[in-house]
């Protein structure tokens, strides 16, 4: 995938900090991913031995992405930016929307130079689908830019999915991120939300939270209030805000997690 020069297929200069685990890379191992490091699998581990439900919480996760996607295509909705996308995995946003809605066109945006190499080679013949790398603290710069804005149409409807990544920022770069997506979006528009909480599990929360003590960006854990409050301004579709598992289940919750919160606001 990457050159000898350190640089990756699509020529552009990546800076993996391979010695320092990553949100990205971590993610990625609990999936049952390879594009990870050792740092990075030390770290998952050390979760791992402290909750071995972490995984499960990880998979979840990936399965409210498919059934709020799914959602937002049902409600008409045509464009996605997917903020904090990770690596990819089964079940991609892409691979829901267009299986539904060929015509739907996704950004996905990170902050880990391994996921545009990545990202870009496994999208090399989508059109309607690109990869770009930029910082939720930077999303006012992220929507203007031009690789962006020739795919969505700010006008228009759009689903903004933050999953898993508010967590890593504090109280006012998270706030600020979500208020900015809210003012330049269109009504119709959807914010999707799922952020990592000590509430459901508060005995083994701060074991599992030195998981990113040597990471590249350390994860703040916030409760379901903190949680709701980002959705002010919206419409906070049923049932609010729940541990992700738990919103609009398509099968049985016996023996889930309570590790994540999840939520789904629609702009009027």
């Amino acid at each position: 995938m990457f050159n000898t020069d350190g640089t990756s297929g699509t020529d552009v200069p990546t800076d993996l900090r391979t010695d320092r685990p990553h949100p990205a890379r971590i993610y990625d191992y609990w999936l049952g991913g390879k594009d990870n490091f050792p740092s990075d699998r030390a770290a998952a581990e050390h979760a791992i031995a402290a909750a071995p439900d972490i995984p499960q919480a990880a998979r979840e996760n990936r399965a409210f992405l498919r059934r709020a996607v799914r959602l937002c295509v049902e409600a008409g909705v045509r464009q996605f930016i997917d903020i904090g996308s990770g690596l990819p995995a089964r079940g991609n946003v892409h691979e829901v929307a267009q299986e539904l809605a060929p015509d739907a066109r996704v950004v996905y945006i990170d902050n880990d130079p391994i996921v545009l190499a990545h990202g870009r080679a496994l999208l090399a013949d989508n059109r309607s689908t690109t990869v770009l790398t930029g910082d939720l603290r930077d999303i006012e710069e992220l929507l203007d830019r031009s690789e962006l804005r020739s795919l969505i149409d700010l006008s228009q409807p759009v689903a903004v999915l933050m999953l898993a990544v508010l967590h890593f920022v504090d109280d006012a770069q998270a706030a600020s991120a979500v208020r900015a997506v809210r003012e330049r979006v269109a009504p119709g528009s959807h914010l999707l939300v799922s952020h990592s909480t000590a509430e459901g599990n508060p005995q083994r929360a701060e074991e599992v939270g030195k998981t990113w003590q040597n990471a590249t960006s350390q994860i703040n854990g916030r409760g379901r209030a903190k949680v709701e409050a980002f959705f002010d301004g919206w419409e906070l579709l049923e049932p609010g805000v729940d541990f992700v598992p738990l919103w609009r289940p398509d099968g049985s919750t016996a023996n889930t997690t309570r590790w994540m919160y999840a939520g789904v606001g629609r702009k009027s």
